[in-house]
C-alpha cells in the first residue's frame, strides 16, 4: 500500500493556503456604495417621516455626490474617448429626474449601480487575495544538495538541474523528477486525486505538494516562476481578465438605447426652441420627455428578477455572486464534472474484504487497524473506521515501522501484521498472490499479511455522491446533451465513476492546464460551458468556463474564482439553479417587453399630443413598479422546483 504512516511535519503544514482576504470596508468603491445606500436611507426616511423637504433633499443629492461622482468622472473620461459609458448616462438621468423634482427616482438609481460596482471590485479583489494564497503553497525554501553538502536556499533561486533534499512531512520546493528514494506524495492541490500518489525514481513531483514518511531527493526540471502551481495562478489571473467584459443583455441593449435617448432629447429641445417655441416650454417637454424615455424601467426589468433568482438560490444553499452571473446560467448547453469531491465525497472507504487465509473478516480488520491505528494515511483512516462501525476491539500494537512504498508492519498480540500494497507497479505488488491483484473496477487494494502469509485484500473506493445519478440525469434533460467528466485520476477510476454516473464521456490524467484547454475547447466549438469542481487544480477551468461552480468544501482559490458556490454541498442543487436561472431570463424578457410597451406609449403622447408632467411620472413610475413586482414573483418557494 502506499505509505500508510505519514509523519507530520515539525510545523505542520496546512492543506489549504493562507488566503489574508481584502475586507470590504477597504475598497474605496464599498466605502461609496455603503454611503449611498445610508443616505437614500435617510433621505427616504426623511420623507416619510414629514420632515422639512429641504433635509430629505440635501440627503438625497448627498446620496448623488458619494455615489455618482466615481461613475461619473469614470463616463466623463470615456466620453473623451469618444465611447458613451452607460453608467455617465445613468448619473444624467438621475440629474435629469433631480431637475423637475423626482430626486428619489434619480437617488434610487444611483444606489443601484454604485452597489453593482462595489460588488464587483470586491470580487475582483477576493480573487487576487486567493491568487496569492495559492502562489504561498510552494515553501519559500529548500534544501539544495551541492557535492554532498546540504544547503537552505530560497526557492526562488532554485535552477533547473538542481538536486533538493525533501524530508518527510515537508512539501516539495520545485517541480522536478525524482532522483532517488520512495515516498508517498499527497497531490491533490494539482491533479485532483483522492489518494496520495506513490513516488520512485524517475516519477515526476510537483512545487506545493506534500511530502509523506519517505525521503526523497529531486532534480529540479522548472524555475520557480514556471512552476505547475505558478501557471495555474497564472491561468487563473488570464481567465478572470477575459471573463471580466461579460455584460447582462440588458446592459448591451441600454449602450444603443441610451444614445438614442441622449439624441432625441437634445433633439426635442433645441428644434422647438430654433423655431420659437418659449424656453421653459421647451425645457420642459425635453425634460418630460427624458424622464419617461429613461431606461429605469429597462434597468429593473432585468434586476429584481435576477436578483430575486440569486436570493431564491441562496434559500436553498446556493451562492449566486452576480446578477450577470445568474443570467449566464440559463445560457448553459454543456455541463463538465470534476471527480473527486465533486461526484465523489473525496475521501476513501472500505467497499470490500477478499478473505485469503483462514481468518474471518472481523478478525482481519481487527489487525489491520491495529496496525494503522494513528496513521494519517487515507486509507489507513479507513481501515480504522470501519473497524469502530463494525464494533470491534483494536488491540495495540507495537514495533511499528512504515515502509515507503511499500506498506507498514508492526506486531499485534505477539504476532507480525503487515498492510502493504497490492499495485502491480509497486515493490510489494510482484509478490501479490493473484487474488489480491486488484481488478479493473478502479478501487484501490491493499494485502493484510499475518507472519508472511496473506489473509486478505482489503478493496477501498472513494464513495459515489448519492445524489449523483439523479442529477447527472437532470443536468442531461435540461441541457438536452450528457455532461462531460474531467478529472486528474486515472482512466479506470474515471470510467468506474462515470458509469455508475450515467456520463458517457470522460477524459482522465489531466493537469489544470489540459482541464482548462478542453473547456476551451468545447467553448470554440460553439457550447457555453458550465464546469463543476472544487479543487485548486480546478480553479484555471472554472475562471474560464462559461459558468464556474463550486461545490461547498472547495478550497479557498476555487471558492473566489468560481461564479457559484453550492454550500449545502448537495449536486441537485446543479440542475436546480440552471432551470431557475432559465425562468428569470423569461421574466426578463417579459419585463422588457413591458418597460419597451409603457416607454413607447408615453414617448408618442408627449411628441405628438400634450402629455402633462405628473402623468408622465405616474406612467414611468408605474412601468417601474410592474416590471418590479414581475420579477419579484422568483422569490417564490415554487420557482426553485
Amino acid at each position: 500500500m502506499p505509505t500508510t504512516a505519514i509523519a507530520p511535519a515539525p510545523n505542520p503544514v496546512p492543506t489549504r493556503p493562507p488566503v489574508v482576504r481584502t475586507r470590504w470596508h477597504a475598497l474605496p468603491e464599498m466605502r461609496w456604495a455603503a454611503a449611498a445606500l445610508g443616505l437614500f436611507l435617510l433621505g427616504l426616511l426623511a420623507q416619510v417621516s414629514g420632515a422639512p423637504g429641504w433635509l430629505s433633499w440635501a440627503l438625497y443629492l448627498s446620496c448623488y455626490a458619494a455615489g455618482g461622482w466615481e461613475p461619473g468622472l469614470a463616463g466623463l473620461q470615456a466620453l473623451r474617448e469618444k465611447t458613451l459609458d452607460v453608467d455617465l448616462l445613468m448619473v444624467v438621468a438621475a440629474i435629469g429626474a433631480a431637475a423637475i423634482g423626482q430626486v428619489l427616482d434619480g437617488a434610487l438609481l444611483i444606489v443601484i449601480f454604485a452597489t453593482s460596482g462595489a460588488l464587483e471590485a470586491l470580487a475582483t479583489a477576493r480573487t487576487e487575495d486567493s491568487v496569492r494564497g495559492l502562489l504561498e503553497l510552494a515553501p519559500e525554501t529548500a534544501v539544495r544538495v551541492t557535492e554532498g553538502a546540504e544547503q537552505t536556499v530560497p526557492t526562488a533561486v532554485l535552477a533547473v538541474g538542481d538536486e533538493i533534499l525533501v524530508r518527510p512531512g515537508e512539501r516539495i520546493g520545485a517541480d522536478g523528477e525524482v532522483l532517488s528514494g520512495a515516498s508517498d506524495v499527497n497531490q491533490a492541490t494539482v491533479t485532483g486525486e483522492s489518494l496520495p500518489a506513490e513516488k520512485r525514481p524517475g516519477d515526476e513531483v510537483f512545487a506545493g505538494t506534500l511530502n509523506g514518511m519517505g525521503v526523497l531527493r529531486v532534480q529540479v526540471t522548472r524555475r520557480a516562476g514556471d512552476s505547475v502551481v505558478a501557471r495555474i495562478a497564472a491561468l487563473v489571473q488570464e481567465a478572470s481578465r477575459t471573463k471580466a467584459t461579460t455584460q447582462l443583455f440588458v446592459e448591451k441593449v441600454e449602450q444603443r438605447y441610451s444614445v438614442g435617448m441622449v439624441v432625441a432629447t437634445l433633439v426635442l429641445f433645441a428644434v422647438p426652441l430654433a423655431l420659437g417655441e418659449d424656453f421653459r416650454e421647451a425645457l420642459l417637454r425635453a425634460m418630460t420627455f427624458m424622464i419617461v424615455a429613461s431606461p429605469c424601467a429597462i434597468v429593473l426589468s432585468s434586476m429584481p428578477p435576477l436578483l430575486a433568482a440569486v436570493a431564491n438560490a441562496g434559500r436553498h444553499g446556493v451562492l449566486i455572486k452576480s446578477a450577470v452571473v445568474m443570467e449566464r446560467l440559463g445560457t448553459t448547453s454543456k455541463v463538465a464534472f470534476d471527480k473527486t469531491g465533486t461526484l465523489t465525497q473525496g475521501t476513501p472507504v472500505l467497499a470490500g474484504v477478499r478473505l485469503l487465509g483462514s481468518l474471518d473478516e472481523a478478525e482481519v480488520l481487527r489487525l489491520a487497524a491495529a496496525v494503522e491505528h494513528g496513521s494519517e494515511h487515507p486509507l489507513a483512516k479507513a481501515v480504522v473506521r470501519a473497524a469502530r462501525e463494525r464494533g470491534l476491539s483494536v488491540p495495540a500494537a507495537v514495533g511499528f515501522a512504515a515502509h515507503p512504498g511499500i506498506g507498514v508492519s508492526a506486531t499485534v498480540d505477539g504476532r507480525g501484521v503487515a498492510v502493504r500494497s497490492a499495485a502491480p507497479g509497486s515493490p510489494a505488488g510482484s509478490q501479490n498472490d493473484s487474488q489480491a491483484a486488484p481488478q479493473d473496477t478502479g478501487n484501490t487494494v491493499v494485502v493484510v499479511e499475518l507472519d508472511g502469509e496473506p489473509l486478505a485484500a482489503l478493496s477501498f473506493t472513494d464513495r459515489l455522491r448519492p445524489e449523483a445519478p439523479a442529477a447527472i440525469a437532470a443536468v442531461s434533460a435540461l441541457t438536452e446533451q450528457p455532461p462531460v467528466l474531467l478529472t486528474g485520476d486515472n482512466a479506470v477510476t474515471a470510467a468506474d465513476v462515470a458509469a455508475r454516473t450515467g456520463i458517457p464521456q470522460t477524459r482522465a490524467g489531466l493537469l489544470p492546464e489540459q482541464k482548462l484547454g478542453l473547456i476551451r475547447q468545447l467553448q470554440h466549438e460553439g457550447e457555453r460551458v458550465t464546469f463543476v469542481g472544487d479543487g485548486i487544480n480546478d480553479a484555471p477551468a472554472l475562471a474560464a468556463a462559461h459558468c464556474g461552480i463550486a461545490m461547498g468544501a472547495a478550497s479557498d482559490l476555487t471558492l473566489q474564482t468560481a461564479d457559484a458556490v453550492v454550500v449545502r454541498d448537495d449536486l441537485n442543487a446543479i440542475p436546480a439553479v440552471i432551470a431557475l436561472s432559465r425562468r428569470a431570463r423569461r421574466v426578463v424578457i417579459a419585463n422588457l417587453a413591458i418597460a419597451a410597451t409603457f416607454i413607447t406609449v408615453l414617448v408618442a403622447w408627449d411628441l405628438f399630443g400634450d402629455l402633462p408632467l405628473p402623468l408622465g411620472v405616474l406612467g414611468h413610475e408605474g412601468s417601474t413598479v410592474v416590471v418590479g413586482l414581475n420579477g419579484l414573483r422568483l422569490l417564490r418557494e415554487k420557482a426553485w422546483r
